[in-house]
């Protein structure tokens, strides 16, 4: 009888254990679609979101293993509304010289999303993105969410504010230190992976 129980228990638990296990899997982070977004205060780890904005996503991860965004400044910083950088010069109207077409799409604006900044012209996005502090249904739909903060949120809100009357222009402002793909860091730090 004990031998009939178990194996109904696990006839009926198996398939769900599986399921566990392959969703547990699916659901992990992609390190591939990670990244590390190191600032004076900490660790900020955001989640790219390429099944929203595939080319955004690809522009950004190839200016990432480039170093594109090493020491590039939080230029514009408004409080309880977004942090803006990827801008080399520090001015708003520097990038990496490759606009992007936009990938729009109806996810929010909402605290820790990253989105990509932008002219007046809807195809203009380029390097400079911006983190939000709040929610800002106002710009839904209107500008390509590519990422979110998953982690050192409390990091973004640390960093220096601008001047509320110069359109949150920052004078001396906070600096990405390093941003990197996961997959790449953490193939840089695993056991004999120096020299690589």
């Amino acid at each position: 009888m004990i031998a009939l129980w178990r194996r109904l228990v696990l006839g009926v638990a198996a398939p769900f254990i599986m399921t566990l296990a392959l969703g547990g899997t699916a659901m992990a982070a992609d390190a591939e679609n990670t990244l590390y977004m190191d600032v004076p205060f900490g660790r900020v780890v955001i989640a790219m979101r390429p099944d929203l904005a595939p080319n955004t996503c690809a522009q950004i991860k190839t200016l990432v293993r480039r170093g594109f965004y090493d020491g590039v400044p939080f230029h514009r910083v408004i409080e309880g509304f977004m942090a803006q950088t990827g801008d080399p010069t520090g001015t708003g109207m520097g990038g990496s010289g490759h606009k992007l077409r936009a990938e729009f799409s109806d996810e929010k604006h909402v605290r820790g999303t990253v989105s990509m900044a932008r002219a007046s012209d809807p195809n203009s996005a380029d390097s400079q993105f911006f983190i939000m502090f709040a929610p800002a249904p106002a710009l839904d739909g209107k500008y390509t969410i590519w990422g979110e903060v998953v982690s050192g949120m409390e990091y973004i809100d640390k960093i220096k504010k601008g001047d509320p009357a110069n359109n949150g222009s920052v004078t001396n402002p906070d600096k990405i230190i390093k941003m990197q793909v996961a997959a790449d860091a953490d193939k840089a730090e695993k056991p004999g992976a120096k020299g690589k």
